[in-house]
């Protein structure tokens, strides 16, 4: 009998015993792995899901810029809207945003540190926030919205537009109560306001002046002069997306010049 005979019953063997241990796995290790397997395949999708609305804001922004810059020269509303630094400040900076948009929360985070540092707390620059959801890709931006007004009412609206921001992926309606919460609001009076929709319609209101002025995609920053017993500003500078903080000081440094003052 040939060795390759002999062996042919003992590899048999071997593979059955191999199979039996395979077989024999405690059953929470299974479940662990398909756990591990579906981890594996939700990661696929978000990671599909966020390429696909980077996808579409950027097929937002390539836009003839001619279209954002119908704002320039426009009269802007900033009467009631929540404002940070000197009423009286030379210049105001209007910003349509939206809780939802990573690069809104990019320029938050990168951007606006310094140009409250420099120019806001400084007394040069008013900053005006307003609104503007994109429903369309963004399901939880318009409720987050209208969650910052609601804690306006507690006077708690720059909290909560921080605290949004800064858990801009945690915006589903169920969980801006929570949000509220956090930074130490009544809960049962932010909640109501919140389902009555108190400021739905101020939400749509800017975004209804947002589409007025050609403005697309988010942020999207309009900078002129503050107009004495004036809510209106005329529109001098637009910037729009994530940039850095040098587009903002070439812009506020231009307009804060003694030459600027006659414009």
């Amino acid at each position: 009998m040939s060795r390759k005979r002999l062996l042919l019953p003992g590899l048999v063997v071997f593979a059955l015993a191999l199979s039996r241990v395979a077989l024999a796995q405690p059953a929470a290790d299974v479940e662990a792995l398909k756990k591990d397997v579906q981890a594996i395949k939700e990661g696929q999708q978000a990671i599909q899901k966020e390429l696909a609305e980077i996808k579409k804001l950027v097929a937002a922004g390539s836009r003839p810029a001619a279209a954002a810059e119908k704002a320039l020269n426009a009269m802007v509303s900033v009467e009631g809207e929540p404002f940070k630094g000197d009423k009286n400040a030379k210049l105001t900076l209007v910003e349509f945003s939206e809780y939802q948009c990573p690069f809104c929360a990019r320029h938050v985070k990168d951007t606006y540190p310094t140009i409250d540092k420099e120019y806001i707390q400084t007394g040069k620059v008013k900053y005006v926030f307003r609104d503007m959801p994109l429903e369309s890709i963004h399901k939880n931006a318009f409720k987050a919205a209208e969650a910052a007004h609601c804690a306006s009412d507690q006077n708690k609206f720059w909290e909560m537009h921080d605290r949004l921001f800064e858990n801009n992926k945690q915006l589903e309606p169920a969980m801006l109560s929570a949000h509220a919460t956090a930074i130490g609001i009544d809960a049962p009076k932010f909640q109501k306001c919140l389902d009555d929709g108190k400021y739905a319609a101020a939400v749509r209101k800017d975004m209804s002046d947002a589409n007025r002025l050609g403005i697309s995609g988010t942020p999207t920053v309009l900078i002129g002069m503050t107009q004495t017993n004036d809510p209106n500003i005329k529109v001098l500078k637009v910037r729009r997306g994530a940039q850095g903080i040098n587009a903002y000081k070439a812009a506020f440094d231009e307009l804060l010049a003694p030459a600027a003052a006659k414009q």
